[in-house]
Protein backbone atom coordinates (compact mmCIF):
# COMPACT_ATOMS: atom_id res chain seq x y z
CA UNK A 1 0.00 0.00 0.00
CA UNK A 2 2.38 2.28 -0.96
CA UNK A 3 0.44 5.80 -0.72
CA UNK A 4 0.87 8.73 1.42
CA UNK A 5 -2.87 8.69 2.67
CA UNK A 6 -4.08 12.02 4.10
CA UNK A 7 -6.81 10.81 6.30
CA UNK A 8 -7.74 7.15 8.17
CA UNK A 9 -11.19 6.62 9.01
CA UNK A 10 -12.29 4.01 11.55
CA UNK A 11 -15.53 2.26 12.20
CA UNK A 12 -16.08 1.79 15.86
CA UNK A 13 -17.39 -1.55 17.22
CA UNK A 14 -15.04 -4.22 16.18
CA UNK A 15 -12.24 -1.59 14.67
CA UNK A 16 -11.55 1.11 17.64
CA UNK A 17 -12.76 -0.82 20.63
CA UNK A 18 -13.29 -4.52 20.72
CA UNK A 19 -16.92 -4.68 21.47
CA UNK A 20 -18.73 -7.16 19.18
CA UNK A 21 -18.48 -10.35 21.61
CA UNK A 22 -20.49 -8.01 24.05
CA UNK A 23 -23.07 -6.85 21.40
CA UNK A 24 -23.79 -10.65 20.55
CA UNK A 25 -24.40 -11.32 24.50
CA UNK A 26 -26.83 -8.34 24.50
CA UNK A 27 -28.48 -9.30 21.16
CA UNK A 28 -28.06 -13.23 22.03
CA UNK A 29 -30.59 -12.86 24.86
CA UNK A 30 -33.16 -10.56 22.76
CA UNK A 31 -33.20 -13.00 19.93
CA UNK A 32 -34.35 -15.95 21.97
CA UNK A 33 -36.45 -13.90 23.85
CA UNK A 34 -38.37 -12.80 20.52
CA UNK A 35 -36.98 -15.08 17.93
CA UNK A 36 -36.66 -18.86 18.99
CA UNK A 37 -37.01 -20.27 15.97
CA UNK A 38 -34.16 -18.51 14.17
CA UNK A 39 -31.26 -19.60 16.61
CA UNK A 40 -27.72 -18.19 16.04
CA UNK A 41 -29.89 -14.90 14.91
CA UNK A 42 -27.51 -12.86 16.45
CA UNK A 43 -25.06 -13.70 14.56
CA UNK A 44 -26.40 -12.58 11.48
CA UNK A 45 -27.19 -9.62 12.44
CA UNK A 46 -23.97 -8.24 13.25
CA UNK A 47 -22.73 -5.28 11.95
CA UNK A 48 -26.14 -3.94 11.31
CA UNK A 49 -27.63 -0.50 12.60
CA UNK A 50 -30.29 -0.49 15.11
CA UNK A 51 -32.75 0.69 12.30
CA UNK A 52 -32.18 -2.08 10.08
CA UNK A 53 -32.59 -4.40 12.83
CA UNK A 54 -35.86 -3.16 13.94
CA UNK A 55 -36.78 -3.03 10.41
CA UNK A 56 -36.14 -6.24 9.07
CA UNK A 57 -36.65 -8.68 12.32
CA UNK A 58 -39.25 -6.51 14.99
CA UNK A 59 -41.83 -5.28 12.49
CA UNK A 60 -45.10 -6.20 12.57
CA UNK A 61 -46.56 -7.58 16.18
CA UNK A 62 -42.79 -6.63 17.51
CA UNK A 63 -42.71 -3.48 16.67
CA UNK A 64 -44.39 -2.24 20.12
CA UNK A 65 -41.28 -4.04 22.16
CA UNK A 66 -38.73 -1.87 20.07
CA UNK A 67 -38.67 1.00 22.87
CA UNK A 68 -38.12 -1.59 25.39
CA UNK A 69 -35.50 -2.88 23.48
CA UNK A 70 -33.90 -0.12 22.84
CA UNK A 71 -34.19 1.02 26.62
CA UNK A 72 -32.32 -2.38 27.46
CA UNK A 73 -29.36 -1.47 25.01
CA UNK A 74 -28.77 2.29 26.36
CA UNK A 75 -28.39 0.33 29.65
CA UNK A 76 -26.08 -2.37 28.34
CA UNK A 77 -24.26 0.00 26.09
CA UNK A 78 -23.39 2.47 29.50
CA UNK A 79 -21.83 -0.44 31.11
CA UNK A 80 -19.97 -2.18 28.64
CA UNK A 81 -16.17 -2.41 28.48
CA UNK A 82 -15.27 -0.07 25.68
CA UNK A 83 -11.76 -1.84 25.51
CA UNK A 84 -9.45 -0.51 22.75
CA UNK A 85 -8.15 -3.01 19.89
CA UNK A 86 -4.54 -4.43 20.58
CA UNK A 87 -2.35 -1.77 19.11
CA UNK A 88 -4.72 1.21 18.39
CA UNK A 89 -3.70 3.76 20.84
CA UNK A 90 0.29 3.65 19.14
CA UNK A 91 -1.43 3.40 15.47
CA UNK A 92 -3.47 6.76 16.47
CA UNK A 93 -0.49 8.23 18.15
CA UNK A 94 1.81 7.58 14.98
CA UNK A 95 -0.97 8.97 12.81
CA UNK A 96 -1.29 12.20 14.37
CA UNK A 97 2.46 12.60 14.38
CA UNK A 98 2.30 12.62 10.77
CA UNK A 99 -0.10 14.63 10.01
CA UNK A 100 -2.68 12.52 8.57
CA UNK A 101 -6.32 13.22 10.02
CA UNK A 102 -8.39 11.20 12.06
CA UNK A 103 -12.07 10.24 12.60
CA UNK A 104 -14.50 8.17 13.66
CA UNK A 105 -17.30 7.11 11.02
CA UNK A 106 -19.69 5.32 12.74
CA UNK A 107 -23.91 4.34 13.00
CA UNK A 108 -23.88 4.79 16.68
CA UNK A 109 -25.76 7.48 17.94
CA UNK A 110 -24.31 10.32 20.96
CA UNK A 111 -26.13 8.69 23.22
CA UNK A 112 -24.12 5.68 22.72
CA UNK A 113 -21.50 7.99 22.09
CA UNK A 114 -21.45 9.54 25.33
CA UNK A 115 -20.95 6.05 27.44
CA UNK A 116 -17.76 5.94 25.57
CA UNK A 117 -16.66 9.76 26.76
CA UNK A 118 -17.82 8.31 30.20
CA UNK A 119 -15.25 5.31 30.15
CA UNK A 120 -12.27 7.06 27.65
CA UNK A 121 -11.94 10.99 28.69
CA UNK A 122 -8.89 11.10 26.16
CA UNK A 123 -11.22 9.82 23.03
CA UNK A 124 -12.37 12.79 21.86
CA UNK A 125 -8.66 14.10 21.89
CA UNK A 126 -7.65 11.29 19.08
CA UNK A 127 -9.46 12.40 16.36
CA UNK A 128 -9.92 15.40 14.17
CA UNK A 129 -13.90 14.66 13.92
CA UNK A 130 -16.07 12.28 14.82
CA UNK A 131 -19.49 11.22 13.03
CA UNK A 132 -22.16 9.48 14.22
CA UNK A 133 -25.31 8.41 12.75
CA UNK A 134 -26.39 12.35 13.47
CA UNK A 135 -24.30 13.27 10.53
CA UNK A 136 -25.28 11.77 7.52
CA UNK A 137 -28.35 10.89 5.74
CA UNK A 138 -27.80 7.21 5.14
CA UNK A 139 -26.55 4.11 6.76
CA UNK A 140 -23.57 1.89 5.60
CA UNK A 141 -23.51 -0.09 3.11
CA UNK A 142 -24.36 3.74 1.85
CA UNK A 143 -21.46 5.49 1.09
CA UNK A 144 -22.85 8.92 2.48
CA UNK A 145 -20.95 8.75 5.77
CA UNK A 146 -17.72 8.30 4.35
CA UNK A 147 -18.04 11.09 1.38
CA UNK A 148 -19.17 13.28 4.72
CA UNK A 149 -15.60 12.23 6.79
CA UNK A 150 -13.78 13.55 3.28
CA UNK A 151 -15.67 16.34 2.50
CA UNK A 152 -15.25 17.92 6.53
CA UNK A 153 -11.52 17.15 5.43
CA UNK A 154 -11.61 19.02 2.24
CA UNK A 155 -10.25 15.58 0.68
CA UNK A 156 -10.87 13.11 -1.96
CA UNK A 157 -11.91 10.10 -1.79
CA UNK A 158 -8.50 8.44 -2.72
CA UNK A 159 -6.47 10.04 -0.03
CA UNK A 160 -8.74 8.01 2.43
CA UNK A 161 -7.80 5.06 4.27
CA UNK A 162 -10.96 2.99 5.67
CA UNK A 163 -10.75 0.06 8.95
CA UNK A 164 -13.85 -1.55 9.38
CA UNK A 165 -15.21 -4.96 10.08
CA UNK A 166 -18.50 -5.80 9.44
CA UNK A 167 -20.12 -6.44 6.03
CA UNK A 168 -22.22 -3.53 5.43
CA UNK A 169 -19.52 -1.15 6.66
CA UNK A 170 -16.73 -2.48 3.95
CA UNK A 171 -19.06 -2.05 1.10
CA UNK A 172 -19.35 1.30 2.23
CA UNK A 173 -16.03 2.33 2.38
CA UNK A 174 -15.31 -0.08 -1.03
CA UNK A 175 -18.37 2.16 -2.80
CA UNK A 176 -16.71 5.43 -1.29
CA UNK A 177 -13.95 4.49 -3.60
CA UNK A 178 -11.46 4.23 -0.60
CA UNK A 179 -8.63 2.42 0.41
CA UNK A 180 -10.40 -0.61 2.76
CA UNK A 181 -8.64 -2.31 5.65
CA UNK A 182 -10.69 -5.20 7.15
CA UNK A 183 -10.68 -6.20 10.44
CA UNK A 184 -11.47 -10.05 11.39
CA UNK A 185 -12.49 -8.98 14.92
CA UNK A 186 -16.02 -9.49 13.45
CA UNK A 187 -16.23 -11.85 10.79
CA UNK A 188 -13.42 -14.15 9.70
CA UNK A 189 -10.57 -13.23 7.62
CA UNK A 190 -11.70 -15.03 4.36
CA UNK A 191 -15.05 -13.75 4.70
CA UNK A 192 -13.84 -9.92 4.67
CA UNK A 193 -11.08 -10.51 2.12
CA UNK A 194 -13.02 -10.25 -0.36
CA UNK A 195 -14.41 -6.88 0.68
CA UNK A 196 -10.87 -5.35 1.20
CA UNK A 197 -8.00 -3.93 0.46
CA UNK A 198 -5.93 -5.50 3.44
CA UNK A 199 -6.95 -7.42 5.95
CA UNK A 200 -5.41 -7.80 9.53
CA UNK A 201 -6.55 -9.30 13.11
CA UNK A 202 -5.42 -6.14 15.01
CA UNK A 203 -3.35 -2.93 14.76
CA UNK A 204 -0.14 -4.96 16.20
CA UNK A 205 2.62 -4.01 13.83
CA UNK A 206 0.59 -2.26 11.41
CA UNK A 207 1.87 0.76 9.93
CA UNK A 208 -0.45 2.36 7.41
Amino acid sequence: MEKAYKAALFDLDGVVFDTEPQYSVFWGGECRRYHPEEPGLEHKIKGQTLVQIFDKHFSGELEKEREAITSRLYEYESHMDYRYIEGFEQLIASLRERGVKTAVVTSSNNAKMEAVYRSHPEFRGLFDAILTSEDFSESKPSPDCYLTAARRFGLQPDDCIVFEDSFNGLRSGRAAGMTVVGLSTTNSAEEVAPLSDLVISDYVDFNI
